[in-house]
């Protein structure tokens, strides 16, 4: 009697490090990447897992296939009409988008292909991107009767009021060009570029002093949300905060010794 082999299934996120950067990737290809609770929940633990990590000092969220994140699984959010289980999934989103925000490394999103609704919020949700410029963005749950109201948060805090309301109010994609140009992302590449350059970046961001990157993060954030006076008196505090780390100390010798500083991380 023959048996046939079980082929183990693919995992839906996939982890990679190179020295002192965590790549994570999306890996619903056939689904584009969309976003379903269960890929929510493996992208929450393997950020907390992240976040705690003292190694890492950059991480890229990427995506496998054609498509960066097509946004939720449609067919998910439609099996159960009931309050409690809609709120559960936008809940447990928010969540984790939040997490991104709050961890203490820099996340950089490497956009290859359409970013569209939670996918789109994915990206503003990450503090820097990179896409390729075959990339397309879009909010475009309007055109389902279905407002983009959480991506609304991400996109109204990285470009204009008036350009991310006609993004969510239109359903209209717009290219990577454009979305350069409304702030969505930093840069722009050939795709055949994407991988150097979002290199560039992170290698860029991993040099640096990990503490002060987390205090600047954590700031930069933090007085956004708050009026001039205050959102002054958090960034000196940040600073005081900084300046008494031992990185500081050691960069400020190294710059006036003319010697390449060594982070600590303290």
């Amino acid at each position: 009697m023959s048996t046939v082999a079980q082929v183990p299934e693919a995992p839906l996120l996939i982890r990679s490090n190179v020295s002192a950067v965590a790549t994570l990737t999306l890996n619903r290809p056939q689904q584009f990447n969309g976003l379903s609770r269960e890929m929510i929940a493996a992208l929450h633990e393997a950020l907390e897992k992240i976040a705690g990590d003292a190694s890492v000092r950059v991480v890229v969220i990427a995506a496998a296939g054609k498509a960066f994140c097509a946004g939720h699984d449609l067919a998910e959010m439609r099996s159960d009409p009931s309050r409690e289980f809609q709120a559960r999934l936008f809940n447990e989103c928010s969540a984790m988008m939040l997490l991104i925000n709050r961890m203490p490394q820099p996340v950089i999103a490497r956009v290859q292909g359409v970013a569209a609704a939670a996918g789109c919020q994915l990206v503003g949700a990450c503090d820097l991107a990179v896409a390729a410029d075959v990339a397309r963005f879009a909010v475009s749950g309007v055109k389902l009767g279905l407002f983009c109201s959480t991506p609304a948060v991400a996109l109204s805090r990285n470009m204009g009021r008036k350009q991310a309301f006609e993004m969510l109010a239109t359903g209209d994609a717009i290219d990577a060009a454009e979305a350069q140009r409304r702030g969505l992302v930093n840069r722009v590449v050939p795709p055949d570029q994407l991988d150097a350059e979002v290199d560039r970046l992170a290698q860029a961001l991993a040099d640096k002093s990990p503490i002060a990157l987390r205090i600047g993060k954590r700031l930069f954030y933090e007085q956004l949300e708050n009026g001039l006076d205050a959102a002054m008196r958090l960034a000196s505090e940040a600073m005081t905060t900084n300046m008494l780390t031992e990185d500081a100390r050691h960069g400020f010798d190294c710059f006036m010794t003319k010697k390449t500083p060594v982070w600590k991380g303290v």
